[in-house]
């Protein structure tokens, strides 16, 4: 049976591409970057060109970039190591929506004395600005609010927040996990100061990460132990995981178009089958701001989780929410704070694409689905008959 994989926020296949140029340095190149021999410096100069490749996929200089482990070590050191860097500052400001890299760590916050305030969105997932206006004082160490919405794909205007920190002299944080190799960034147009992504995001392994820092941004080393990183980062470098995420930003740059244009067009070719098919069903949030990739849709007075066994059955590979809350049987933070029904939150799934997935994938689980929920809800003691 064949996999039809539609859970790409929680995790990508690796690239045919990016394996290629990894493998050498799992067994031929394995010296240490740092060892003075030619050996090792071939490898070295290996980890420079994956910087390169990364800072152009976001459009900033190379010597802002921070290799990690992962998107969710990137968010702890941004978070962090700003605050570290701004002790006479005990005010940090998020969204109640973001991803649990980076809510746990502000809710940890709260238990060393510092104010958090959380920010509501709308039905739509739309960020209350008028309520971030209001809460940024002389008082806030720290702006976070992610890019792009990991559930319901909703994009974040972060740019006018970054702009909105710079005036008031706040470090401003955004986790574009989801967002980078998606849709075009240019990060030397904005005044975003430190950005987290993942490797395992955008077809590379998981166990690599990235993060930027703006040249000027006062930030305290998350590790220390060694000069790796230029100091901000020690231990010895995860390099055929650096030379992944190099090349999947690579790929990702040349793809860019692909997965706005033809991905888009798949995910709304699925989207509409499935609303034109399936009554009592909705879209979760805004559908005109959102990654090309992604639709949250909720099937009233069914579990999502059984939608998601059926599926299964079939080789259909789809999601409930948020891979690291999914052992959770509390609906979705996301989606209770956006104000869904608890009939319709419990019965959410999202779909996510990449450029692997096809037209005929689309209508193969645009024709399984319908019949699931009908059986589901036959079977459900919450429709009336």
């Amino acid at each position: 049976m064949k996999t039809i994989y539609l859970d790409n926020n929680a995790t990508t296949r690796v690239a045919d591409e990016v394996f290629e140029a990894m493998k050498p340095f799992l067994c031929e190149l394995y010296g240490n970057p740092s060892s003075m021999h030619t050996f090792g410096g071939q490898v070295g100069r290996s980890i420079r060109t994956a910087r390169e490749q990364v800072a152009w996929l976001l459009g900033c200089d190379p010597s802002e970039i921070v290799f990690t482990s992962c998107g969710t070590e990137s968010d702890n050191a941004a978070v962090k190591g700003a605050l570290a860097a701004a002790p006479h500052k005990r005010k940090v400001i998020t969204s109640r929506v973001e991803h649990p890299a980076v809510l746990s760590v502000c809710r940890d916050l709260e238990h060393h004395g510092y104010l958090v305030v959380e920010i509501g969105v709308d039905k739509d997932g739309r960020l209350n600005m008028d309520e971030l206006r209001r809460e940024a004082d002389d008082n806030t160490a720290l702006i976070t609010i992610m890019y792009a919405n990991n559930e319901t794909g909703v994009v974040f205007p972060v740019e006018e927040i970054a702009d909105l920190a710079a005036e008031r002299g706040i470090v401003f944080h955004t986790d574009a996990v989801q967002a980078v190799g998606k849709i075009p960034l240019n990060l030397a147009r904005t005044r975003i100061d430190m950005l987290s992504l993942s490797g395992h995001k955008l077809h590379a392994p998981k166990g690599i990460g990235a993060m930027f820092v703006r040249k000027g941004t006062r930030v305290s080393p998350f590790m220390l132990g060694g000069h790796q990183e230029g100091g901000r980062r020690a231990g010895t470098e995860n390099v055929a995981g650096i030379v992944a995420i190099g090349k999947a930003c690579e790929l990702a740059a040349a793809n860019i178009t692909d997965e706005n244009e033809r991905v888009r067009r798949l995910r709304d070719r699925l989207e509409d089958a499935i609303l034109a098919t399936c009554p009592d069903c909705r879209v979760n949030g805004d559908r005109e701001n959102r990654l090309p990739n992604t639709t949250n849709i909720s099937f009233e007075y069914i579990e999502g989780e059984a939608i998601l066994l059926m599926l299964d059955r079939y080789g259909i590979c789809a999601s409930s929410g948020s891979a690291c809350t999914s052992g959770s049987l509390e609906p979705s933070h996301v989606l209770r704070a956006m104000g869904v029904p608890f009939t319709a939150a419990h019965g959410s799934i999202r779909f996510s694409l990449s450029r692997y997935n096809t037209q005929a994938e689309m209508d193969f689980v645009a024709e399984k689905l319908p019949p699931i929920v009908n059986h589901l809800r036959e079977l459900s003691p919450f429709v009336t008959r």
